[in-house]
């Protein structure tokens, strides 16, 4: 969604549980389902009913499918026993049950937009829908995506009621404390060699004739569809948002929906079944056309234009950049002051243009981890040195140049409580989340209907599952 505000999502961290402690595989041949005899005379097993977890069942087929989904998202399940894959399997029913019991709500529509992504990511990587039905088995891609749509709510359900359940957890400065000082000093974790890293960004400017033409062309569609054109048709032809592109720019939206404000004044102005005129966000400019109004949530459809940068622009920009550098190398002005100064990236230039690390919110980057581009872009600097005019390319095709720094190193080393704070404490908040997780399984199984059937009532599970 190619108009969202440019927040750093705060990422919840889904915790999986092995489910059971042998490793020994277990082939049922005593569950409750039936067998049968081929042409061959040799026995058949008849898909059966395994476990019960409050309003779900699990099928013998079940843990066929949780192999075959691990294996499409690239992971080894050589060592994943079946009485593993059946724990598994028994957590996520049970957090899919009280996330219903509990009425936290997944839309069908929120469902096909994973659906669709996931689709599409499947089909970059084996080649074609026919290959993807064909992997899952299945006779059509009508089947295919009936199954796949129940895999994906069910998946969707089990994470928001972990994101329910950790949500409230947090851990004090006390705790943190309590908690480094609890870890032997042989066992302190060794940190990586890191480094903090700040840039500059200059975004070429846009002339105003490219600007009016874009919005004469967006006037030319509402015309045009006024008249009869399909607005579903002119979004999956011409938007640059590729993210709405495949359904005709279609979205639902209510007043909470993290939209750019600038886009949601205008879609909560309309009446159904208006367009409005041509409209600028930081993305571009818009139309928008409002399908259907039901209370607070509205459908609408909208065509994204984003203007085209010339090479003039780009040359002024990337002039600009190296005079900064250069006023930088010359002591006039501090990287930090020219960021503040100069930047044209909001989320950075507030803190002198230094970068926040998203997997760990904090500004260092250990150098195993870090993203492939950026590396190469900081590798070959010294601390405190300034890029060459860096060109880039973002996801939207838009280009800028940018200035780049290193602006500390950390050899790697032991953790420090004073120097690794943030780290630790992480970890502190992982382990508390993780033994409310614990304790919300245990609690929550005390209260289920559970049932296992057959020879899986013999697998040793770490959960309860059995309430023995």
């Amino acid at each position: 969604m190619r108009f969202l505000n440019n927040k750093i999502a705060l990422t919840i961290c889904l915790f999986v549980f092995s489910g059971v402690m042998n490793a020994q595989e277990i082939i049922p041949e005593k569950t409750v389902a039936v067998s049968t005899t081929n042409v061959q005379g040799q026995k058949q097993k008849i898909d059966g009913v395994i476990a019960t977890v409050g309003d779900f069942i699990i099928l013998d087929s079940d843990i066929d499918k949780g192999y075959l989904e691990i294996s499409s998202q690239g992971n080894s399940i050589k060592d994943i026993t079946r009485c593993q894959m059946l724990g598994k399997l028994l957590e996520d029913k049970l957090y899919a049950h009280h996330a219903i019991q509990d009425s936290i709500v997944v839309t069908d529509d929120e469902v096909k937009k994973m659906m669709d992504d996931r689709i599409n990511y499947m089909i970059e990587q084996i080649g074609s829908m026919e290959k993807v039905v064909q992997y899952y088995k299945k006779d059509s891609e009508e089947e295919f995506r009936t199954y796949f749509f129940d895999i994906l709510k069910e998946n969707k359900l089990t994470e928001e009621m972990q994101r329910k359940i950790v949500d409230a957890v947090e851990v004090t400065p006390e705790e943190v404390r309590t908690f480094f000082k609890k870890i032997p000093t042989t066992e302190l974790p060794l940190f990586g060699s890191e480094m903090e890293v700040a840039q500059i960004v200059i975004t070429p400017k846009v002339s105003q004739e490219e600007k009016q033409a874009v919005i004469d062309k967006l006037k030319e569609f509402k015309k045009e569809i006024q008249e009869g054109a399909s607005f579903f048709s002119k979004a999956v032809l011409y938007t640059d948002d590729k993210g709405s592109a495949s359904n005709g720019g279609f979205y639902k939206m209510t007043r909470k929906t993290p939209f750019v404000k600038e886009f949601k004044d205008v879609a909560f102005s309309l009446a159904e079944g208006e367009i409005s005129e041509p409209f600028e966000t930081e993305f571009g400019y818009h139309i928008i056309m409002v399908e259907k109004i039901r209370g607070q949530e509205i459908d609408l459809r909208h065509i994204l234009l984003i203007p085209k940068v010339n090479e003039q622009a780009l040359k002024d920009a990337k002039e600009k950049a190296a005079l900064i550098k250069k006023r930088i190398e010359e002591k006039e002005i501090t990287f930090a002051e020219a960021a503040r100064t100069f930047s044209d990236e909001k989320e950075t230039k507030a803190n002198g243009g230094a970068l926040i690390n998203p997997k760990t919110q904090d500004t260092r980057f250990e150098l195993t981890k870090m993203d492939p581009s950026l590396y190469g872009q900081v590798s070959g600097l010294k601390e405190g040195e300034v890029s060459n005019p860096l060109m880039e390319e973002d996801q939207k095709g838009a280009r800028k140049y940018k200035l780049i720094t290193v602006t500390n190193r950390i050899n790697e080393h032991t953790a420090n409580y004073a120097q690794d704070y943030i780290k630790i404490k992480n970890i502190a908040l992982k382990e508390k989340q993780i033994k409310e997780i614990g304790r919300w399984s245990e609690e929550k199984i005390k209260e289920t209907y559970i049932k296992i059937n057959g020879e899986y009532r013999d697998c040793i599970f770490t959960n309860n599952w059995l309430k023995k």
